[in-house]
């Protein structure tokens, strides 16, 4: 089933069954941008997994969409820059209808493109922030979340555990994080936060090359002991951090992380990782017909990658909700057109009006799975409400209520930040049709 094509180097075209339609206008074309190897494996193979199966698993159960069969094609970038921007070179040429990087690194050098190419990016919950802003952005999609909902959620978690966010005054929160685009995101709110609320903030940076090698940081950590730890990890960065945490015996509970950490980076920690969390959004386990019928058409008839334990763990659940968003701006934009075959232009129609209520969630098979999805025009993102899951040593397992992230600066931010990003970018594209009559 996995194809290697020499024009992608290790890109991977992978078709569900031989009766997939090999032209273009026959079939709907979604390329993966990937990572099975190198040091961001740990954390990519879960995603593709996720991403690639559900896919599959419309084409094998369905047809595809709307009696219309996936081209599904993956282009492994190793979470390299130089690479990605290579796969969207070797890709943007068979008219993808929508093109997901799976790192902010990519995606950044891509916002100035998608209007050029008239491709969407697809950036679920990571990439630039202020792209949420549809209005200035319109080719770039980032639901259901920015890395700014993530930091403001936490920080607003850990004011809840405090008391109060006016109980912040005098405390120290510890900022561990990858050293590149990702990790350097949500800085800038950190910091407005920190002057506001009267906390310290110790930042703790990590370069790529030394995720494995973290010595020097946690010793920070047990230096300056700061009252709560976030983490922004990926890949190799995530287990090490847990270990070294448990090394220095730094109190679990009080080391939180945004939504990249697996269950494996927890678990090879051994029992002194009980406690530790990360934030979510959606469901996590088997318990979905969705996932039944992956089961079905995909695992148990060889056609899936993923071995059945994983099915459902935290990153492949990641993955299915990205394809989920694929999969419904593809539907959303056949019904706004009428074509079967839709195009990338279709597709970001399709994206700014796409409305997932907990109806249509039922009829997908992900009953329960998430919040419902509604995007607009001037709102790429939503900005969904958040929850903490904690380690239990076995599992994650949900321990907060919902955080809305809204109330501490999130839209004004995304607001002046889009505002800046547009006037910095001399002949920035405007949008070709106003916001009352695109969605």
């Amino acid at each position: 089933m996995l194809k290697r094509l020499l024009a992608c180097g290790v890109a991977a075209a992978i078709l569900a069954g031989a009766s997939l339609p090999a032209a273009a206008q026959d079939s709907i074309y979604v390329p993966l941008f990937t990572y099975r190897t190198g040091a961001f494996s740990g954390s990519g193979i879960f995603i593709a997994n996720g991403m690639r199966d559900y896919l599959l698993m419309l084409n094998e159960r369905d047809g595809g969409i709307g009696g219309v069969k996936l081209a599904v094609e993956e282009c492994e970038t190793g979470y390299d820059t130089k690479k990605g921007l290579e796969c969207y070179e070797a890709v943007k040429g068979k008219n993808p209808v929508m093109v997901n990087p799976w790192s902010t690194g990519t995606t950044l050098p891509l916002i100035p493109r998608a209007a050029v190419d008239k491709i969407p990016i697809l950036s679920m919950a990571y990439g630039l922030s202020a792209s949420g802003d549809g209005a200035r952005f319109p080719w770039i999609f980032n639901p259901p979340n920015t890395y700014w909902d993530g930091a403001a959620s936490i920080v607003k978690y850990i004011g809840e555990q405090e008391g109060g966010l006016d109980k912040l005054k005098g405390k120290k929160i510890g900022y561990i994080y990858l050293d590149a685009g990702f990790g350097k995101e949500p800085i800038p709110l950190l910091e407005q936060l920190a002057k506001d609320y009267g906390f310290e903030l110790k930042m703790y940076p990590v370069p790529a090359t030394d995720m494995q090698n973290q010595s020097s940081q946690w010793l920070g950590v047990r230096r300056d002991r700061p009252d709560y730890m976030v983490m922004y990890g990926w890949g190799a960065l995530n287990p090490t951090a847990v270990k070294e945490a448990v090394k220095i015996n730094y109190p679990m509970k009080k080391f939180i992380s945004v939504w990249w950490p697996s269950e494996d980076d927890a678990r090879g920690a051994g029992d002194g990782a009980k406690g530790f969390k990360t934030l979510n959004w959606h469901g996590v386990g088997t318990g979905y017909r969705a996932l039944a019928d992956i089961d079905k058409f995909l695992i148990g008839t060889g056609k899936s990658q993923t071995p059945k334990e994983q099915l459902g763990q935290v990153l492949y659940m990641h993955g299915i909700y990205n394809s989920m968003l694929i999969a419904e701006g593809i539907a959303t934009a056949q019904k706004v057109t009428g074509k079967k075959a839709v195009t990338g232009e279709d597709v970001r129609r399709g994206l700014e009006g796409l409305d997932i209520s907990a109806a249509r969630m039922k009829e997908l098979g992900l009953e329960g799975f998430a919040e419902p999805l509604k995007l607009s025009c001037t709102d790429h993102n939503g900005h969904k409400a958040l929850f903490l899951q904690e380690w239990d040593g076995t599992r994650y397992v949900k321990t907060s209520d919902a955080i809305n992230p809204a109330p501490i600066k999130v839209e004004q931010l995304q607001e002046d930040a889009a505002k800046d990003y547009v006037e910095k970018n001399t002949g920035w594209p405007k949008r070709t049709e106003s916001c009352d009559k695109s969605s």
